[in-house]
């Protein structure tokens, strides 16, 4: 089990059980020590050293162990013949860190020389000296502790599995969820943009059999809506299978393009050694651009758009400025677009700023790092 992360509640409930621990072993040992003799000292910073050890249990449950131990041997040499309660605590914080083979191996070991203290010290006889060294330390009272600290950990364990489980669930019910909510919006825009792509088919149609000009709008409506049908059943097809990558930086051209049919002067430029980029980058890295000259369009009243693409040793630059209508005085209003943008560059672990420039117009800047994908 991991070592887990003390808040200030759980420390001071450490040291308040450290402390009585401590104080109820010295309070026995000076109720069963009859007489001063050159030791005593000794044997009470033991029993003291023992009960206090109990603070960092959680947080270094062997050392703990160790520590407790050695003093339950070191004050029954000592001459006190005070039962091992700390090291009952220890042995029940080792087992619920999961440490079984070391709780295991050091429990024999004290078990061992317990008896062997107690004969020392001259507390008993040989035959009472092995009997009262396991009255200090009962095997069941051991065991219980152990079985204990284990009964714990394998809870703990099934508490946070479930909770896993719980989330996963969570997550994949969200995720059906989206693609159902993009699976209705992907057949009512469908129907929508199809009605307006045919009608203007139709019109462009017409007008060329009728030998008439046909109105450069009515040209970028009909691309538009062919484009727009296209870029709604390729992103269904990312819902179902992420991995595939319906747009990347190889069609960003493409977007710089269809910017130029509608009056933008839009340019590209392309800095670093070109090479391939995971594909979570590439499709934000896209959807940056096409969105920003969406915004353009929509928003900036600009006549020139600047793309730059920068292929940089751990990560993917984009910047796209304006020279429309936007000033440093008036602080942009986050839409859809941009909430859109930030989350995507978000979720790669990179950085998104999108404001009014200093000379006019706006600029939106983004670093995408290349190690990491959603």
């Amino acid at each position: 089990m991991s070592t887990r992360r003390l808040g200030v509640g759980a420390g001071v409930i450490d040291w308040l059980i450290a402390a009585g621990v401590a104080a109820a072993l010295v309070v026995t040992g000076l109720s069963g020590q009859p007489s001063a003799t050159p030791l005593a000292p000794l044997g009470y910073a033991l029993l003291a050293a023992g009960g206090l050890a109990l603070a960092a249990r959680r947080r270094a449950p062997v050392p703990v162990l160790a520590v407790t131990g050695l003093c339950a041997v070191g004050y029954q040499a000592a001459g006190f013949d005070v039962p091992a309660v700390a090291y009952l605590f220890a042995v029940y914080a080792a087992m619920r860190a999961g440490r079984r083979l070391v709780t295991v191996a050091a429990s024999v070991i004290v078990l061992a020389l317990l008896p062997l203290a107690a004969m020392a010290s001259g507390l008993h006889d040989t035959g009472e000296a092995f009997a009262q060294a396991r009255g200090a330390l009962e095997l069941a009272w051991l065991v219980a502790a152990g079985a204990a600290g284990e009964a714990l950990r394998q809870a703990e364990g099934r508490a946070e599995e479930a909770e896993r489980t719980r989330e996963e669930t969570a997550r994949r019910r969200a995720d059906e969820e989206r693609l159902r909510i993009a699976r209705d919006l992907h057949d009512s825009l469908t129907h929508q943009i199809s009605v307006i792509k045919v009608q203007a088919e139709v019109a462009v149609h017409v007008a060329r059999r009728k030998g008439e000009q046909v109105p450069q709008a009515l040209l970028v409506i009909q691309e538009a809506g062919r484009e727009a049908t296209r870029e709604l059943r390729a992103t269904l097809e990312a819902l179902r299978d992420d991995t595939t990558a319906p747009h990347g930086l190889d069609r960003v051209p493409e977007l710089l393009e269809r910017a130029r049919t509608t009056g933008l002067d839009a340019t590209l430029t392309i800095e670093g050694q070109r090479r391939d980029v995971p594909a979570a980058v590439d499709r934000t890295a896209y959807r940056i651009v096409q969105e920003s000259l969406t915004n353009i369009a929509r928003h900036a009243a600009a006549a020139t758009a600047q793309v730059r693409i920068d292929y940089r040793p751990d990560a993917l630059a984009i910047r796209v400025d304006d020279d429309g209508t936007a000033t440093p005085d008036a602080a942009p209003v986050p839409g859809v677009g941009l909430i859109g943008m930030r989350e995507r560059v978000t979720a790669l672990g990179g950085s998104l700023r999108a404001a009014p420039r200093g000379a006019g117009g706006f600029t939106v800047q983004a670093e995408l790092p290349m190690d990491r994908t959603p």
